[in-house]
């Protein structure tokens, strides 16, 4: 599709993993023309979850819309090719630790040498300077050392990890609204520059009241699992048949809320008052809530309470969100044919664009389908291609 939003940037991609695919797929969808870069043997995701018909569908949703490119970095010739990718890019996305493309002949000098235009954006564990900027990162790591962890869970069960790699998903997001960012100021007369976002500092980010309140007073949050740390009442709930969640968020909805259950009158009790006095009755009044709720089914209470603009819903488990009628009306799965692998089912775009909506433009590459081609486009003769393959610099891959 023509007219997408970044249709006509060129990106060269050196991540792998997570944080920087999610990046770079990010500006995949969003049109701009990805080349993946891969080592000999791949990005190690394409080996990890389960793998249908040869091809790992964990792999296959964070690299859709790309082409790929197998590369020795290692070889002063792989270099000289990624050189020369680079001279007619907009955008190198790279999540290497810090240091890394120095080591490899592309500093920022070099890097300025190559394409004064370029766009760098770096993603990685805790910043490219500070006492931590050497340590290898991973999520969990991150998602401990951020404090995002010890705001999870209860003080019975202690500090709890989210399961989706969530700081690896924030510093992706960071990174690629960075990208866009400075590509705009870039064509608007401002410098080319470096973007950086890492998974510690973003998940801080994320924190929310829970920060705010930390420097405000100085005490850390105490964590209330599925309770609002700040409201009170909010969370699960029990109905005849199973837990639903309502998110009651303002006094007026508090208000709704109870007068539903019958329990309006609760307000006029001094230790219901108020947001503050619940909360520090909220045992209290969640039993209360508890008992009125078990006369009647979730669904009953779910279409009760979001008809009288108290939000609800039930807690579903992934193949059920997953199966949601709202879920299909968004087109948020998408099941694609893959040439080889058969049919693949993945996530699909939560960016909606009334003109130019995002498509699956083609599927995720196998390891170095597209070398041939983007060395052509580069501007490399077929005998010079002939002679990288021989040597192993570059992978033979299928097609291009």
């Amino acid at each position: 599709m023509t007219g997408l939003p970044l249709s006509g940037v060129r990106v060269i991609d050196l991540t792998r993993i997570l944080s920087g695919p999610f990046c770079s797929m990010l500006l995949a969808d969003l049109g701009a023309d990805v080349v993946k870069i891969e080592a000999p043997g791949g990005d190690p995701v394409r080996q990890q979850g389960h793998v249908v018909e040869g091809l790992s569908w964990y792999f296959a949703g964070f690299n859709r819309n790309k082409r790929s490119v197998e590369l020795d970095l290692r070889a002063p010739e792989g270099v000289a090719v990624l050189e020369r990718m680079l001279a007619g890019a907009d955008i190198l996305t790279e999540n290497f630790r810090p240091g890394i493309l120095d080591r490899m002949g592309l500093t920022e000098a070099r890097l300025r040498e190559i394409n004064p235009d370029l766009i760098v954006v770096s993603v990685n564990g805790y910043g490219s300077d500070g006492p931590y900027a050497d340590r290898p990162a991973f999520d969990f790591i991150a998602q401990a050392m951020s404090g995002y962890m010890a705001t999870n869970g209860t003080p019975e069960t202690g500090p709890l990890r989210t399961a989706p790699p969530i700081t690896d998903l924030v510093a992706g997001l960071y990174a690629a609204l960075g990208a866009v960012a400075a590509l705009r100021g870039h064509e608007a007369g401002g410098p080319a520059q470096r973007v950086e976002a890492s998974m510690m500092m973003s998940m801080m980010s994320m924190l929310a009241y829970l920060s705010s309140n930390a420097l405000a007073t100085g005490r850390d949050p105490v964590p209330t699992g599925n309770d609002h740390p700040i409201a009170s009442p909010y969370g699960l709930f029990r109905t005849a048949d199973g837990d639903i969640a309502v998110a009651p968020s303002t006094d007026a909805i508090v208000r709704r809320f109870l007068r539903e259950l019958g329990l309006e009158t609760m307000l006029e009790d001094a230790r219901f008052a108020t947001n503050e006095m619940r909360l520090r009755h909220r045992a209290e009044l969640n039993a209360r809530i508890n008992a009125a709720l078990a006369g009647g089914t979730q669904d009953e209470w779910i279409e009760r309470l979001n008809r009288a603009g108290v939000p609800s819903g039930r807690v579903q488990s992934v193949t059920e969100a997953l199966s949601d009628p709202q879920v299909a009306a968004q087109e948020m799965v998408l099941r694609v044919p893959h040439p080889g692998h058969g049919e693949v089912a993945m996530t699909g775009f939560p960016m909606k664009f009334s003109e130019t909506p995002l498509e699956l433009r083609h599927p995720t590459p196998d390891l170095g389908a597209d070398g041939r081609a983007v060395l052509r486009a580069a501007g490399y003769g077929e005998a010079e291609i002939e002679a990288l393959i021989a040597s192993g610099v570059l992978g033979a891959g299928v097609g291009g």
